[in-house]
């Protein structure tokens, strides 16, 4: 989608960028209408782009809306494609959004999963909630990677405790602060994120009369992020509906101590690398954050051992080998049925 000054079209490395019109007027959130008009906008584009390139795979992100011009383009092309799952695009994932619009579009949903080569799944968690819904297709989980020299693990830490998320209501910040308000330790609370939900968050702060640095949003990229993450502590992710979230990696490769949830596709990413809570659970938020504040030996040890366990499983080096097996895997399949179907048709007497 393209969202105000960004450019049309952007080179990054061998990365083609193209970006369409439409009537997106938020960054951390969009409606299913301006959706709609992303849609009807990105359908002359990628015909044109198929007639000039010689595409062997498609891979979508998200089933909706992405998968809605991938079966499209299927249909028009014959264009086979991968979908990657990402949450909010497979129903009963998000308890506060898109719970109508799933039931209405439940029959195109189905056609668009069922016309897919693969689905792919970050977490077991989503392939679990993807196959109430539908049984008929069988996924392959992928985890999520990340460049491991993002962030350094080395700086000297800080008595800092980092939050960073899209600002929604489902992700728990509000039981953060409010364990926040039971701490008697001399730490500096940092949010990073921007979302519906800021102004309530504010609200909630000033209430408990609070110390919290709101930053809003942060370039993924800008300094001042960098250093949060290197300079933190402890981080704190305890979203009630996740699947499998790129922060934790990231505060995995700074080398943080991490509390996140256990009822979540959070614990997969952390494994016994972390404290676990359950969502909603702001005692057991602040009972973990004494805990680590308490025992810096219990600190350390988490901090170097998500740091390891983010090197041996969620770099870039292992992730895209897997998908550079799955690409290869589809394409020899067509190549293959392509073939049968020559042989078939194939008429000497012609």
């Amino acid at each position: 989608m393209g969202f105000k000054n960004l450019p049309a079209f952007e080179k990054v490395g061998k990365i083609n960028i193209y970006r369409v019109r439409c009537i997106r007027l938020k960054k951390d959130l969009c409606t299913f209408p301006e959706m709609f008009s992303y849609i009807l906008s990105a359908v002359p584009l990628i015909l044109k782009l198929t007639r000039k390139n010689d595409y062997k795979i498609n891979h979508t992100h998200f089933i909706f809306p992405d998968g809605i011009l991938a079966y499209l383009l299927y249909r028009l092309t014959g264009l086979d494609y991968i979908l990657t799952a990402h949450g909010s695009d497979v129903p009963g994932y998000n308890p506060n959004r898109f719970i109508l619009l799933h039931k209405l579009l439940k029959p195109l949903w189905n056609r668009i999963v069922e016309s897919s080569k693969k689905i792919i799944f970050p977490s077991n968690n989503l392939k679990s909630l993807f196959e109430v819904a539908n049984k008929n297709v069988k996924g392959i989980i992928i985890p999520n990677g990340i460049d491991l020299e993002k962030f350094s693990p080395l700086k000297e830490k800080k008595k800092k405790i980092l939050v960073v998320a899209r600002i929604f209501e489902r992700k728990g910040i509000q039981y953060i602060l409010k364990a926040f308000e039971g701490l008697n330790y001399d730490y500096t609370l940092n949010v990073v994120g921007d979302g519906p939900y800021l102004s309530s968050l504010k609200t909630l702060s000033n209430d408990l009369k609070l110390k919290v640095n709101f930053w809003g949003f942060l370039d993924n990229q800008s300094d001042k992020l960098k250093s949060l993450y290197e300079e933190s502590e402890i981080f704190i992710f305890t979203s009630e509906s996740e699947n499998f979230p790129v922060v934790l990696l990231e505060a995995m490769v700074a080398g943080m101590a991490i509390i996140t949830t256990i009822d979540t596709g959070c614990a997969e990413v952390v494994g016994d690398s972390a404290i676990l809570v359950d969502s909603k659970d702001s005692n057991a938020i602040m009972e973990s954050l004494n805990r680590l504040i308490n025992n810096p030996e219990q600190t350390k040890n988490l901090q170097l051992a998500a740091r390891k366990r983010v090197e041996e499983l969620f770099g870039w080096e292992h992730i895209a080998l897997r998908y550079m097996e799955l690409y290869n895997n589809c394409i020899k399949d067509k190549n293959t049925v392509e073939k049968k179907e020559m042989i078939k048709n194939f008429n000497p007497c012609n």
